[in-house]
């Protein structure tokens, strides 16, 4: 699987999924989920409010509608209160069964943004090794590519020493 840390914006990624970290009723908000829902236009609105609330770690999917993707996977991030609270196993839950969703739509092409380091304040640098490493771990054979599209420079420092980091362990 080719694995990317891209800079840009999600919205304009052809994938054939996108992830969307979405809050819980999957209804919009601020962020990477507003932006997601601003470009795919009111048809994803209306199709989020029939999948009903989301749980922490868990993905749902809906089409793209006027995405350039097939598909918008939506993920809830966990809130960072600490560490203390599950919050890593649910980060990595989030990336598996996004990749799990997309491969049993038969997407080959996933992009994730970078989930809860946002307005949910999950640490970059512990977010980024999570990430990368569910990713690069994720054990299917019908994903063939998989991005990281990261919105500012700092966002893609730390997932491109992440990656890095992961691939000299791999190695050792």
């Amino acid at each position: 699987m080719e694995f990317k840390i891209l800079l840009g914006d999600i919205t304009k990624v052809r994938a054939d999924a996108i992830v969307n970290a979405a809050n819980n009723s999957l209804l919009g908000g601020g962020g990477v989920d507003g932006a997601i829902h601003r470009a795919a236009g009111p048809k994803l609105l209306e199709e989020c409010k029939k999948l009903g609330w989301c749980e922490t770690g868990k993905a749902k999917i809906t089409k793209g509608y006027d995405l350039p993707a097939k598909y918008v996977i939506h993920i809830v991030g966990p809130i960072w209160r600490g560490g203390e609270n599950s919050e890593e196993a649910l980060l990595a839950d989030c990336y598996h069964n996004s990749l799990k969703l997309a491969e049993e739509y038969g997407c080959r092409y996933v992009a994730f943004p970078s989930i809860s380091t946002g307005v949910y304040h999950f640490p970059l640098k512990k977010a980024s090794e999570i990430a990368v490493k569910s990713i690069m771990e994720f054990s299917k054979k019908n994903i063939n590519k998989v991005a990281m599209v990261c919105f500012d420079d700092k966002t893609k420092e730390y997932y491109e020493k992440a990656l890095n980091e992961y691939k000299n362990n791999i190695k050792r």
